[in-house]
This record gives structure tokens, sequence and C-alpha cells, in this order.
């Protein structure tokens, strides 16, 4: 299929082809006819990406911070590496549109195959000719509402969140600063409430085509011809709401909105614009600022929006997908007319060209559609079939012939898979980057391009049945992982799946009884710390042990930012169960030995976490795991302790060992090596010659028990004892 797509770094626009979205449970497929190009906030994004490198940091200062947290995190190399990764990949656009549904996912049944639907959302309603959406970010027309008007369902709820937010009256005065398009919107929805509307814009042809949809008057902010009208329809009380629907850096809409507005009344940011107000203006008339968030609640919530947890409506009565249904209601019963508001309409093959001449200032539309050619009978993607599994796969791997290469296929391609595994295999002399596979087209054809893989598909049972193909990695996210796992062990492949393997007892016994019904024990977890060159050198300078040991391990973890999916524990686990098997399977390789016991506490809300893990020698190790540290501080840092020795471990930058002779390593001079690389090649050699994996399954399954019991001791609060090695 194609989808429009913007590279942000050097910021080429291009159609390309990528594979077929996969329809997910909890969605639908749909074949989009219209898409709406939002001359406001995609021309915005547009245009920054044509900046400079400093253009962008300026137009973005809370990327710019984020950077430099991470510098101070992981370094200034491995940040380069994936900042420049970000910026230099193949973005979407698009967040409004109107489609048939193609396919149902399991779970939905309030739409068909063949229903028409309005689609919202800046990762499902994109410029795409096929999109997968969430349950809560599409809604059925309502009959008799043309496709075209339908496309404007998102911006529609845009503009009715602000109105809410705002709490008209019948018979009040509102002010629209700005007659863009969600202001024209806006302008709309209030004179259907029943409230007389004042519109300011610089251009006069907005400031006409408001007056024709419903505004009592128009004018420039540098007139008198606005402040006279709010005079003469207020009798000079001033409006009893504004609604900031404008954009740029100008002070002047915050300015404007103090001085028309009456003593206590509304003031709405809809829109992008720089709000330093003025204290003494705000205060003295005791004004009501406030902000609308997009489509209404539950956005940037991924529970509602990509688990489809709907509110209840007793308590939140206008959810973004009641919205999103209220605004087709709206046009379906005439309330609302979005005909004068569609000023082009290009070819979806056309969109290039488009958005050059709205970047240009050639075409000056405020509203501009995509329109989509309709499917040709027959051209649907061809079903494959996924080959029988080998009833009993041999437990040794096969060596690959001389100079053959190890051929490789990704399922999953997000920032970790892009940043820190793939750029070192691209490198590998050997190997062979085969296909990629993603739920999201786009992520596909990303990887395809940056990292040469020889096919991008969204088909995993493809891959999966492919007998070319001699190992799979699992990278995508952590609910996922263990299910992945399975499939792939059963298919017969070499799988490296990145920790964790699990997330409950479950899914690792399922994994394990993958391995017992198939024969095939050819696994890798990415616990890839003990691989770091710079520990693997401190280990062999400490040397053999007798004594009992005690290991020290404080990680530094930070907050995470609002919306990662890390936060999701409903589905994706705690954020220990997704990453502390990193620092248990180092403690362990470290001691030789595999935790016989855990006891685990925690703070209130389990935000930082205490873990003692005993050994059978007597060893223990103490491993503090923190997120209200300081960003400045190191992340990871080790001591262990034992016979008279100590080695020390400062975040992968320098390592030191104390005993009779003293060893200092020098500082790295580059980025922290976390031993991605080492482990790769390892996993890598262990495939190309059939030889043992890098890791024992044994110690894999004891690492992931222990950080699962983890879980287990924080809710009983009491120390857990773990069998031995199944």
């Amino acid at each position: 299929m194609k989808q429009v797509v913007q590279n942000y770094k050097s910021g080429e626009l291009a159609v390309l082809d990528v594979p077929v979205p996969g329809c997910k449970p909890g969605g639908v497929l749909v074949r989009t006819a219209y898409s709406l190009i939002s001359t406001g906030t995609e021309m915005m994004k547009v245009s920054e990406a044509g900046m400079s490198m400093i253009g962008k940091a300026r137009s973005r200062p809370d990327q710019v911070a984020k950077v430099m947290q991470s510098v101070a995190t992981n370094g200034v190399p491995a940040t380069y590496r994936k900042v420049m990764g970000k910026l230099d990949s193949y973005t979407p656009l698009g967040y409004s549109l109107c489609g048939t549904v193609e396919q149902v996912g399991a779970g939905v049944d309030d739409v068909k195959v063949g229903d028409l639907v309005a689609c919202a959302g800046n990762e499902h309603a994109l410029h795409a000719e096929l999109n997968w959406v969430p349950k809560n970010l599409y809604a059925r027309l309502p009959e008799g509402l043309e496709p075209r008007h339908a496309a404007f369902g998102t911006v529609g709820s845009i503009a009715l969140q602000g109105v809410r937010q705002g709490e008209p009256q019948l018979g009040e005065t509102a002010l629209v600063i700005g007659l863009g398009l969600i202001g024209q919107l806006v302008v709309q929805l209030l004179a259907a409430s029943g409230v007389r509307v004042v519109g300011v814009d610089p251009d006069p042809a907005r400031c006409e085509l408001a007056e024709r949809q419903g505004a009592a008057a128009c004018g420039d902010p540098e007139s008198a011809a606005v402040p006279t009208a709010v005079a003469e329809l207020t009798d000079g009380h001033g409006v009893d709401q504004v609604y900031l629907a404008a954009g740029g850096s100008s002070n002047g809409p915050v300015e404007l909105a103090a001085k028309l507005c009456r003593d206590r009344g509304r003031v709405v940011d809809i829109g992008k614009c720089r709000l330093d107000l003025p204290w003494n203006a705000y205060y003295e008339k005791e004004l009501d600022v406030r902000f609308s968030r997009s489509y209404g609640p539950g956005r940037y919530d991924p529970e509602y929006e990509l688990e489809g947890r709907d509110y209840p409506i007793g308590y939140v009565r206008w959810t973004e997908r009641r919205n999103l249904a209220c605004f087709l209601d709206l046009m379906a019963r005439g309330s609302v007319d979005v005909e004068p508001l569609i000023t082009h309409v290009a070819d979806f093959d056309d969109a290039v060209e488009t958005y050059q001449r709205l970047k240009d200032g050639e075409l000056k539309a405020v509203t501009a559609l995509f329109r989509y050619p309709e499917q040709t009978p027959g051209t649907e993607a061809p079903a494959v079939a996924v080959p029988a599994v080998p009833a009993r796969p041999s437990k040794s791997g096969t060596a690959r012939a001389a100079r053959t290469p190890v051929r490789l296929a990704f399922i999953g391609a997000g920032n970790y898979a892009s940043s820190m595994l793939l750029p070192h295999l691209a490198q590998r002399e050997g190997v062979e980057l085969s296909t990629v596979v993603t739920t999201t087209a786009l992520s596909a054809a990303n990887a395809q391009r940056k990292f040469g893989f020889g096919a991008a598909t969204t088909d995993l049972d493809a891959v999966l049945g492919d007998p070319s193909v001699d190992a799979v990695f699992v990278v995508t996210r952590h609910s996922s992982h263990a299910a992945l796992t399975r499939q792939a062990l059963l298919a017969g492949k070499t799988v490296f799946v990145e920790k964790p393997l699990a997330l409950t007892e479950d899914e690792l016994a399922d994994v394990l009884a993958a391995v017992e019904e198939s024969g095939n024990d050819r696994l890798q977890v990415g616990f890839n710390r003990r691989f770091s060159p710079l520990l693997v050198e401190a280990k062999q300078r400490f040397g053999t042990r007798t004594g009992p040991a005690h290991l020290r391990y404080l990680v530094n973890a930070g907050r995470l930012d609002h919306g990662s999916w890390y936060l999701q524990q409903g589905t994706e686990g705690s954020r220990f169960a997704g990453e502390g098997g990193h620092f248990i399977d180092t403690a362990s390789w470290l001691l030789d030995a595999d935790p016989v016991s855990v006891h685990a506490t925690a703070t209130a809300g389990n935000e930082d976490l205490q873990v003692v893990l005993r050994y059978g020698d007597g060893s223990t190790a103490t491993i503090a795991y923190v997120t209200s540290g300081p960003a400045a501080f190191p992340k990871e840092t080790l001591d262990l302790v034992a016979d008279g020795r100590a080695l020390r471990l400062d975040d992968f930058v320098r390592a030191s060992v104390y005993g009779r002779k003293r060893w200092v390593s020098s500082r790295l001079p580059k980025a922290r090596d976390k031993g991605q690389n080492a482990e790769l090649a390892s996993f890598v050699r262990a495939v190309r010659t059939g030889g043992p994996m890098p890791v024992p399954l044994s110690s894999l399954v004891a690492t992931t028990a222990a950080t699962l019991a983890v879980q287990t001791g924080l809710a009983s609060g009491a120390p857990v004892t773990l069998a031995g090695p199944r």
C-alpha cells in the first residue's frame, strides 16, 4: 500500500510503498476514502522538518531537554546515535480520515466489514491507503453523511472539545481569535449553541468566510472594528468567553483576550500560541484560563486509546470517541456545514506536490483533502499458508555452509532495536537481514530503508514459515515476548528475544512447554551486560573466589515520560519486571550461580525497590532500583566484595579491582559499551556453527523466575524461595 511520509532530518516528503498493517484485536482495518490535511498542525511539522538542526532545536526546547538528560545518562555517542536514528526516519503525517472497514479484529462487535467510519489519531488515521484503528478512535457514519465531510471528524472533535471547555450558555457572546480551520469550526459550533460570535483574523477572506458561517462580525486584530463590535453586542461589558485558535509566536492573542473579555470571563486555549499572560490584566478581571486537550478525555491515555477501555458515561460524559460521534451527528443534521471550508481536493498520488504548494504559499487553503482511489477487485494481498511445525526439531543447531550468510528476521523494529541491535548487525560480515515484521507498515519500511532488510511485511506467519530464515529476533512490547517466542520455537527457529522472556509464571511455563514439545531449546534472552568488555575484563582480574560474596548494585533508573508504554503495567508488567532481569542476570553471572531466594521491599507506590538475592553458597546480591534519583547521577554502579578483594563498576565507563594489586581501567573515551555488540557476535556465532547458545537455558529461566518472584514478594511481604533450575 502507499503512505505519505516525511524525513524529519532532511525534510524530504515522499509517498512510499509500505506493508499493509495487520488487523490486531480491539480494532479495525480501514481503507481510506478521504483524509484531511491540517494546514495548521501538519504544515507546522512540515516547516519544522525543513529547518536547520539549530532551527529544529529552537522550535522544540522540550526535546532538547530530553536529549541533554540522555547525554547525562548514556553519554554523547549513544545519545547521538539515538537522536540521529530517530531524526533520519520516515515519520507519518495525518490524523483525520474517513474510510471503509475492510477487516474487523477480535473483540470488535460495533461495526462490520463495509461500514463507513471516521477515524482519529496521529498514529492511526494517517495519510495512507490502509490504517489499523483501535476501537475508541473510530465512529460509524450517520446515514446520509458524505465521506469527504466525515474526514473532518478529528478536527471537528478538537473544536468541539474547546467549546465544551468554554461552557457557553444561550445568549452569551464569544470571541474567536484565529479563523483557520479550527477557528472556523468553533464559530459554527458556538453559533449552533445560540452564542453570538465575533471573529478575529488578519486574513479578510477568512473573516468573510466566518461571517457567512454565522459570526456576527469579524475583523483584523489591529482594527477598531473588533472592539466596536464587542462593545455593541455586550453593552460594553466584554465577551463571556475567548477561544484562542491561533498559532505563532506573537503574544497578541492573549493580550487581546484580556482586553475584550468581561470580568471573570473564560479564556480557552485550543491552538498553539504564545501564552505570556499579562498578569495585571488577567488578575484585575480574575479571568479563568483553561486549556483544551485535543479531542477530549481519553487523549494520551493508552488504556483508553489502545486497549479500548471506555470511561463510564456517568462520570465522563464526553470522551474523544463520543465527541467524534457527536460532531459527525452535527454534520449529518446540518448544524455544522464543512463544505465551504474545503478549498482543495487532491488525488492521493499528488500528495507531495500538494504539500509543496501549501508550504510555498502557492495553494492557500483553509482545508485540503486527499482523495483515494477505489480498490480494484482482486488486488487484495494473497494469503500465506502457515507451514506445518516439525514434529521434533533437533536440539543442536545446524552449522551453516562455508561463506553462507546467516539470515536473520526481526519481529519489531522500535527504538531499541534500531539504535542498539540493528546498527551492529547491519555492519557484521556474514549476516543477511532477511525480513522485518512490524504491526505498523511505516516502521517496517523505515527499518528496511535504514538497515537493508531484504523484505518488510506485517505478516508474521510468512516469516516463521520461511525455511531460509535461520534465526528470529523478538523485539516487540513486553506483553508479546512469551507468545512470539513460543511461536518461533515451535516453528523450529533459533530465537533471540529481548528481555523480559515472560511477564508471568504461566507465560514462562508456556515457553518451556514449547521447548519440550518441539525439542528446540535454541533460545537467547537479551541480557547483554554480562557481555560488556569492561565488565568481562574486571571479572577476569577479580579471579575465582572461594568464599561467599556480597554484591551491591545501584540502578538509578530515573522517571519515565508521561505516556511511556512502560507505564502500562496492566498489560506490559511492572517496570522492574520489564528490565530487572538485566541486573539479576549480571549479579548471577558475576557470582557464577543462580539465586535460591528473593526478598523484595519497596517504597510507597512500588517506585523504588530493594531486592535481596540469596545464593546457595551464602552469597548475597542487593539490587537497589530507584526512580527518584537525579538524572546527572550515574545510572548503574556496582560493587562486589569477597575473599579480601573488591570489584567496582562505574556506569560502564570505568572499572576497578582491589586486592593484592590494584587494577583500574582507563576511562572509556566513547560510548558506554553495555555488551550488545559482543552479545550479538556470540549469538550469530552460535547460529552459524550450530554450537551451544551463549547463555544456558537454565540460567535464562532462573533469572526470569527470580525477576517474577520480586512481584510475588512485594505482594506477600515475605521472602520467596526459588526452585532449582527446571
